[in-house]
């Protein structure tokens, strides 16, 4: 077997056994509410971490366009607007900052 199919198909490995194991556990486990809790928690975290790098350096030179299409959406989320909405509001936001700057 040559490495490039060995690393392959260790790759593949890693990244099933994650999502396989879930699915056929789901039903009988049932974890404590502490743990529920913090792992409803983690998709939003996650999100947080994700975006809120690209919010602060979207555009050194205007960086309150990036401030501003940020604060936006976490009021429109917090509002429950449709993401679709939330995310037409940042952008109208970041458009008018950067018009008026």
């Amino acid at each position: 077997m040559s490495i490039e199919l060995a690393l392959i198909l260790g790759m593949s490995a890693a990244t099933m056994i994650p999502r396989i194991l879930p699915a056929l556990f789901a039903g009988r486990l049932t974890p404590p509410r502490k743990i529920r809790q913090f792992l409803e928690a983690v998709p939003y975290a996650a999100l947080g971490a994700l975006i809120l790098p690209g919010v602060i350096t979207s555009d050194i030179a205007h960086w309150q366009a990036g401030l501003a299409a940020g604060l936006v959406a976490v009021v429109a989320a917090l509002l429950r607007a449709p993401a679709f909405i939330a995310g037409a509001a940042a952008v109208g936001a970041a458009v008018l900052v950067r018009l008026v700057s």
